[in-house]
């Protein structure tokens, strides 16, 4: 009889188990192999060229969104977090924390046409604001925002911040905001005249990273370190609610077609988070990744999502990390699948 009830049990948590499969929403649809070894950060989707940007170690890594296949490379970009294409100068720009510059690059052809010194120290997250028509590097090692006229390629201002800045997000009509991660809270910076001018607290959320926006509901969307999604209100300074995401996640992304914001959690998912209404949220699912996924960019004609990762060999003695196996980075591709 007990034999009889194991087996019955175990039939229904299987039964469960594919069930649960079964009424997943997403799939990996491709992984991406590119070269190199070394760290990464963010990545960013160029919806009218139809090209994916990665950073990468020393280096950006160009992907054909079509084909899935690399077809260029912006090198010796030392320590590059992040990546800005400005459509209208045919010109692209990286972040590079080792050596607080930025790269230049042509858009079309992808050589280096310039390096710009930042007026901070480890320039993370880079913003092309396209009401200002101005580039903002976010300075994690200096709790600064250096202002870059792509026009000219020089450095116009440099903005003050409350503490750590980590991702910012544009609303395309003067206002750019931004996490501040050591200090819990958003800052709203006036992208003419370069003052940040209202911060507000996303309590309970703490040591936040990502940041994405909602435009047409004015809703930002704060990842956090103790596993919360903070969701904001950007015209009224206030928290409005929190949903539960996973584990080591550093980025959120926003599909205004889906209304639905993606938080990569390095831990190996991705949460989904379903806008309701402007107030109203719910977590739809969670999607299996893999480990050290922790960053995403979406594309908002396909609405699919692109999250960078490598596989993993035991930590190093004296490091904490586990070590990343050589030739093993890639870019994982998740399409909705209904």
């Amino acid at each position: 009889m007990n034999k009889l009830i194991s087996l019955v049990v175990f039939g229904l948590l299987a039964s469960s188990s594919l069930m649960l499969k079964a009424q997943s929403g997403y799939k990996i649809i491709n992984q991406i192999h590119l070269e190199g070894d070394g760290g990464w950060d963010y990545l960013s989707v160029d919806e009218p060229a139809g090209r994916l940007y990665v950073s990468h170690g020393t280096m950006a890594l160009v992907v054909d969104l079509k084909t899935g296949k690399q077809v260029g490379k912006i090198p010796d970009t030392n320590g590059i977090h992040g990546i800005a294409a400005v459509a209208s100068l045919n010109k692209g720009f990286t972040s590079n924390g080792r050596d607080s510059s930025v790269t230049v690059f042509d858009l079309k052809t992808l050589a280096v046409t310039g390096k710009i010194k930042v007026t901070g120290k480890n320039p993370d997250a880079i913003l092309y604001d396209p009401f200002s028509q101005k580039i903002f590097t976010f300075n994690g090692g200096s709790a600064s925002a250096t202002v870059i006229d792509p026009k000219e390629n020089k450095v116009v201002a440099t903005i003050k911040l409350d503490g750590k800045p980590e991702f910012p997000a544009s609303d395309g009509k003067g206002k750019i905001y931004v996490n501040i991660e050591d200090k819990s809270e958003i800052s709203q910076i006036n992208a003419t005249t370069f003052v940040v001018e209202k911060s507000w607290s996303i309590a309970p959320g703490e040591e936040p990273s990502g940041l994405a926006l909602d435009n047409e509901n004015h809703r930002l969307f704060s990842v956090c370190g103790n596993k919360l999604m903070v969701i904001s209100d950007a015209v009224a300074g206030k928290v409005v609610t929190t949903q539960p995401i996973g584990d080591r996640c550093d980025g959120v992304a926003f599909d205004p077609g889906l209304k639905r914001a993606y938080s990569s959690n390095g831990e190996g998912t991705i949460t989904v988070v379903q806008e309701v209404n402007k107030d109203t949220f719910k977590v739809l699912e969670t999607i299996p990744s893999e480990k050290g996924a922790r960053t995403i960019a979406v594309d908002k004609t396909t609405h699919h999502l692109y999250l960078p990762t490598a596989e993993f060999g035991p930590a190093q003695e004296g490091n904490r990390r586990p070590s990343t196996l050589p030739g093993s980075f890639k870019v994982l591709e998740v399409a909705p699948v209904k």
